[in-house]
């Protein structure tokens, strides 16, 4: 396997390192039925989750994507039965495929800096060609992020070739309006906790459940981190598909005020449906607090919606 971006080398040329073996899954880490896969995403493996419906092909296929400093496991909370969309969306007959985005998991080791979110997205195409060419994904992809997985969701969206696979976007915590000075240098977990809100909106045990979920942020993501605003003002207007945005009421990395939002829905010019919505009783990391069952159902809610304008279309 050769890192992004590297050409062969000659036959005297001596073979490029291999780099370390990422840990191996700790058993029971994941809900039955959730697997680890592989992504060829232009010669970089990708690791990510899968989880299928037991019965007949996917309906369609939900892409997510985890944020900063976190990792796929994001979205196979193991702190509360309900917490996981990976068994959630396959019992409703969809295919979940959560990728650890270029920087996390199995790549990280072959890019210790990160990518730029440009760079991500360039990856991340690659990644889905690779898993529509090997897997059932029913009528399409519908790519539902967390934070700044938003921000990466966004720029795939916005690609110069509109994916005609593609059904809707559904993102968590990424606004256009920073609430605290971001922070530029490598993230430390205690800075990445430092945001969830208050405790009692995540079950027992969360935590503890969470420390294999958590991750340095990559040093080129993070000091991409104050461009952000400016990024999304161009990305924007280049989103051509129905996008659903949801704020948790303890949101604290963005602001989320009435006007903030009406402002960031009002940039989605391109969108033929615009939502903007909150969930109450939750922090950042909705997904893994008491309230993400009822987002989950939400976000495949909206899915269902996108499934009939498609089908309209």
């Amino acid at each position: 396997m050769t890192a992004l971006g590297s050409t062969p080398t000659g036959d005297t040329d001596p073979p490029a390192p291999e780099p370390p073996a990422p840990d191996p899954p700790v058993p029971g880490a994941f809900s039955t039925g959730v697997r680890r896969i592989t992504l060829d995403a232009g010669g970089l493996d990708l690791s990510a989750l899968l989880s299928e419906p037991e019965q007949g092909p996917p309906r369609a296929t939900v892409v997510a994507v985890h944020g900063g400093g976190m990792s796929a496991g994001y979205f196979d909370g193991q702190a509360h039965p309900e917490q996981s969309l990976m068994t959630l969306g396959a019992q409703l007959g969809y295919t979940v495929l959560s990728v650890d985005r270029p920087g996390y998991g199995s790549s990280a080791a072959w890019l210790p800096e990160g990518l730029t979110l440009g760079e991500q997205a360039v990856v991340l195409h690659a990644a889905l060609d690779d898993f529509r060419r090997h897997y059932a994904h029913g009528a399409g992809l519908f790519l539902l992020a967390h934070s700044l997985g938003g921000a990466l969701v966004m720029a795939t969206a916005a690609g110069a070739e509109p994916d005609r696979a593609l059904l809707g976007l559904d993102v968590s915590g990424c606004g256009h309006r920073y609430a605290v000075v971001p922070d530029q240098g490598r993230t430390t977990r205690r800075n990445t906790l430092r945001h969830w809100g208050p405790l009692r909106l995540y079950p027992p045990n969360t935590f503890a459940k969470s420390t294999g979920l958590v991750a340095p942020v990559p040093a080129r993501e993070a000091g991409e981190l104050a461009r952000w605003p400016e990024l999304f003002a161009a990305l924007a207007p280049r989103i051509s598909v129905p996008v659903r945005l949801t704020f948790a009421e303890h949101e604290a990395w963005w602001r989320h005020g009435e006007q903030d939002l009406a402002d960031l829905a009002a940039q989605l010019t391109a969108s033929p449906r615009v939502l903007v919505e909150r969930q109450p009783d939750a922090g950042h990391n909705i997904s893994l607090g008491w309230a993400a069952r009822a987002y989950h159902l939400r976000s495949l809610a909206f899915l269902e919606d996108c499934l009939t304008h498609t089908g309209r279309e």
